[in-house]
């Protein structure tokens, strides 16, 4: 019975944490089905987002630091999409005042709801690094990823390797996490499987609602490639390394132990035996 209460308590922290995808993908879904006046689907999903990363700032749902690293996201989201349409990996076959280069701007979003989930379940779940690499090598890693989505088009698909180098480097690694009180911990490269894996399956349900389109569902929607797995990994591995350091930046760092504790900024969390 406590394990059902605390995985109960778990899910619900997770739901709260997803709070800005969620209106993302119900967005998608009632745009499919109802027809708004006046302008492009596109524009809506924008004005939508927009409207949403408002009302959470206003409301105390995200913190001022925290929109800073979701806008950082959207931008970083924005490049990749633009190359991306441009090389022809995906297409937005529909209109819309807001697309540039053939890009909505709602794209960005899509990126930055990532960065949204990751701050909330930070902060939610009183999120602690073990054995975390020097700053300097997770910058490195981090950008040799990034930069890999771009240059696998002209050169060698590194991601292969990357992600070995990920096992490698993260190998010691565990993250602690507080649900109801008590403290559990878990290997961060599989907690970045997981993300990853969740994220492949709102990326189907993205493309059935026309988030964006592969060439292969040009005609008719089919299951997004099993493969595509390999890359959400590798986006996610980005996207809390660079949450991860910004925190450490910002909030300073403490090493108890193997552990380190986020202070200053609220992130800290209890005591670890």
């Amino acid at each position: 019975m406590r394990a059902f209460k605390q995985l109960f308590r778990f899910g619900w922290e997770q739901a709260l944490s997803c709070l800005f995808p969620v209106v993302i993908f119900a967005s998608l879904a009632l745009t499919q089905v109802i027809p708004l006046p006046f302008l492009p689907r596109y524009d809506w999903l924008l004005i939508i987002c927009l409207v949403m990363q408002w009302g959470m700032l206003r409301s105390g749902l995200e913190t001022r630091d925290e929109l800073k690293v979701i806008t950082l996201f959207h931008l970083i989201g924005l490049a990749l999409e633009l190359f991306k349409v441009h090389m022809g990996s995906w297409a937005y076959p529909e209109d819309g005042y807001s697309k540039v280069f053939g890009v909505p701007l709602y794209s960005g979003f899509m990126y930055a709801s990532v960065a949204s989930y990751l701050c909330q379940a930070w902060r939610r779940l009183k999120v602690e690094l073990v054995k975390w690499p020097p700053f300097w090598t997770v910058v490195a890693l981090a950008a040799a990823i990034y930069l890999n989505f771009f240059t696998h088009h002209f050169w060698l698909d590194m991601r292969w390797w990357l992600s070995a180098l990920v096992i490698i480097v993260f190998w010691k690694s565990w993250v602690l996490y507080q649900v109801g009180g008590r403290r559990y911990r878990m290997p961060i490269a599989l907690s970045f499987v997981l993300i990853g894996f969740f994220i492949w399956v709102a990326e189907n349900i993205a493309t059935f609602f026309g988030a964006w389109e592969y060439p292969n569902q040009a005609d008719a929607w089919s299951l997004v490639h099993l493969g595509k797995v390999s890359s959400w990994l590798l986006l996610v591995i980005v996207s809390f390394l660079i949450v991860a350091s910004l925190k450490r930046v910002k909030g300073g760092e403490r090493v108890t132990g193997d552990i380190v504790r986020l202070v200053g900024n609220g992130d800290g969390g209890s005591a670890v035996k």
